[in-house]
């Protein structure tokens, strides 16, 4: 059984993430002659024209947005993705990047949309602070990928008050509005730690709080895209509705086509977030 060791999730030194929490709180030009068979043009009125063009209009089919039914929850006690009804696939997982945009999100949102798997991106505000940065957010959103928020600069918020926690949650979501013109709906705290104050800020902005129930990419030994896909995919973690924590970091870009495949070998397919149960969706 793999020991839950504390390390940093986002930086590279040690912290207090573990790798399982699964116990933590989209001319015509006519021809110059014309035979015999062809009648002459008739002439038509700019207001006989205007009806055409309208009538072509309506014609045309309008563009129908997808729709993704909302159909599992995520369970606070353990972090899994579970089916809200009987029926619904539940050999599942979620992948979410931490961290971004810092290096490599913009890359991994590629490779993620190549492969047509979903992801939530969880942002934080320090890596938004320029217009390369806010055009980087831009590009990984417009390639259909669900931005989260992962608070402005990162801080443990069991040592910030109240007042800083409030600033670290909706001063990103003011952020990432102004730059996507959308609000995150998922939170994911920095080391996983949760208060009952930012569980009640999250909720006031119309986030569903969630941790992880494994990752691996800040230890050393994993540091590495091969040892990092192999035990992403043969952890003893993985299980049914398994929230995949990852890294905006370059072993975990070169390891996402592996871990990707890995899982899909073993039937397992992916959640796209929209289909996660929102705070104020009523089922």
């Amino acid at each position: 059984m793999l020991g839950l060791i504390l390390f940093t999730a986002c930086q590279d030194e040690a912290t207090s993430e573990d790798s399982s929490q699964q116990d933590n709180t989209e001319d015509v030009t006519p021809s110059d002659e014309t035979s015999d068979d062809m009648a002459p043009e008739e002439d038509v009125s700019d207001d006989d024209q205007s009806e055409a063009s309208d009538d072509v209009e309506e014609d045309e089919a309008e563009p129908v947005e997808e729709t993704v039914e909302v159909n599992y929850q995520i369970n606070q006690g353990n972090w899994r993705v579970e089916p809200l009804t009987d029926g619904v696939e539940s050999k599942v997982a979620l992948l979410t990047i931490d961290d971004a945009p810092d290096q490599h999100a913009v890359e991994m949102a590629h490779i993620l949309k190549d492969l047509d798997v979903p992801a939530i991106f969880f942002v934080n505000g320090h890596f938004l602070e320029t217009d390369e940065k806010h055009e980087n957010l831009k590009e990984i959103y417009e390639l259909g990928f669900t931005i989260g928020n992962h608070t402005y600069n990162h801080p443990n918020l069991k040592e910030i008050s109240v007042a800083e926690q409030r600033e670290q949650l909706v001063a990103l979501n003011d952020k990432v509005e102004a730059i996507i013109g959308e609000r995150p709906t998922f939170f994911r705290a920095p080391f996983g730690v949760n208060t009952d104050d930012s569980l009640a800020i999250a909720e006031e902005e119309n986030m569903v709080v969630m941790n992880w129930t494994y990752g691996y990419d800040w230890e050393k030994q994993y540091q590495d895209s091969e040892a990092l896909a192999d035990i992403m995919v043969n952890t003893e973690f993985l299980n049914e509705g398994a929230n995949l924590l990852m890294h905006d970091r370059e072993w975990t870009k070169n390891a996402l086509e592996a871990i990707v495949s890995g899982l899909r070998d073993k039937g397992y397919t992916f959640v796209e977030p929209e289909a996660i149960k929102g705070v104020n969706d009523e089922i």
